[in-house]
Order: structure tokens, then sequence, then C-alpha cells
């Protein structure tokens, strides 16, 4: 099991990690794309983005899928890894579910499959998707909320906001939300890599960790709690 869950960043700021994820591919196989999370008019952008992501690794044998229908008829065991792309993280959840996807890619993770989820498809790795109640619409009606829980029972937030009063309001919740709780928040630039039992978070940013109510402030030097 090898799984990079990636705060949402593109570009330079992912790039170490992109390399990362290229050291460990099968490049006789294609990587299959999922950007279900985002509306399907955005696939044709999403894929020219996503080209160019792996364009720093020289990964040019890339499939992508359009709906959950396509994701099912595929034979996971037939790509090098899965990319799954952020967006609307109740709508890829949703998704995943109605298609019967949800075990199937616990499966490939299970049995020595990699996997890089950026945003939306970092946080289905967590516990569970409604540290994202804030930042996301749930306008699919998704109930079960119970995402593939990678993390030893912890949650992951991305993006806390775009400005000041939005970062206020999700710090808030997720003091609310992590009684009982632990929550990960991850920006853009930092990833968390799952290698087998081993997680390892990457990267220079702070990152915040809710757990019980409290937020700690870390970065790979130190910690401090607030």
């Amino acid at each position: 099991m090898k799984i990079f869950l990636n705060g949402g960043g593109s570009g330079k700021k992912i790039e170490p990690m992109i390399k990362k994820f290229g050291s460990l591919l099968d490049y006789s196989k294609p990587i299959l794309y999922i950007p279900l999370a985002m509306s399907e008019e955005k696939y044709d952008d999403c894929l020219e983005w996503f080209k160019k992501e792996m364009s720093v690794i020289n990964l040019v044998n890339i499939e992508m899928v359009r709906n959950g229908q396509e994701l099912l008829d595929k034979k996971l065991n037939e790509y090098c890894a899965l990319f799954i792309g952020g967006g609307n993280t109740y709508k890829l959840l949703k998704t995943l579910k109605t298609y019967d996807m949800f075990t199937r890619i616990k499966d490939f993770a299970n049995n020595s499959g990699v996997i890089f989820g950026g945003s939306a498809g970092a946080i289905i790795f967590g516990q569970d998707i409604d540290t994202a109640l804030y930042s996301d619409e749930n306008n699919v009606n998704l109930n079960e909320t119970n995402g593939l829980n990678f993390l030893n029972g912890a949650s992951l937030l991305c993006h806390l906001g775009h400005n000041k009063e939005e970062t206020e309001k999700n710090i808030n919740y997720l003091l609310k939300y992590s009684k009982n709780k632990k929550v990960y928040y991850l920006p853009e630039e930092n990833t968390i890599f799952i290698n087998n039992n081993c997680i390892e978070i990457f990267g220079n940013k702070e990152y915040y960790i809710f757990e019980n109510g409290k937020m700690t402030i870390c970065n790979n030097k130190k910690k401090k709690s607030d």
C-alpha cells in the first residue's frame, strides 16, 4: 500500500511528491485518472491539467473515466496507479459508493496498489468526510459519510478557506467536530504518505491537528498548541 494524500496543490507546490509517486510506478501500465469530484463539463480541462502534472515524471499513458459506470467497468489491477482528483467531496464519495467502487478501491490499496488523492480525493481516505461540511455542499444528499479510513481512525480536511472569515469558520467547526475525534488539516503544499503501516507528513507548511476539541499547529520541526 502506497497512498499519497495531498492538500490540493499542483505544479511546483507538489512536484517533489509527484516525483516520489512516479518512482513507484510500473510504466508499462497506464494510470487511471478519476476526476469524478468535479462537474462533468470540467473533465476535459481536468485532463489537460493532469497531463501537465504527469509530464514532470514523463507519464503519458493516461486513461480517464467520466462517470461511475465507466469506473465500475475498469479492472483496477491493469493500472499502475489511481489518481483521484479534487472537487466536491460528497459528489465523489456518493459516486464511489453508488457504483460499488468504495470496496474495490480499498482492495486495490490493500493489494500493493499505488494511489494519489488530491483535496476531495484525499479527504475520502479519512474516517469521515463531514470534516468538509463547511467547505463543500452536500447537494447530492449523501447520508453515509464514512470514508475509506486509512488514517487509523483520523479524518482529513484540505482548504480551510479563501479568506480569514472562512478560515475562522472552519477552525471553529473542526474544534467542535473533533470532540472524541482526530482530524488532520493539510495545506496545499503538504502530503500525507501512507506506506503500508507507516504514516508520514511531507511538506514545509504548517499543518493542524484537531483532537478532543483542541488544535495543535505542527510542522516538520515543532508543534505548538492553541
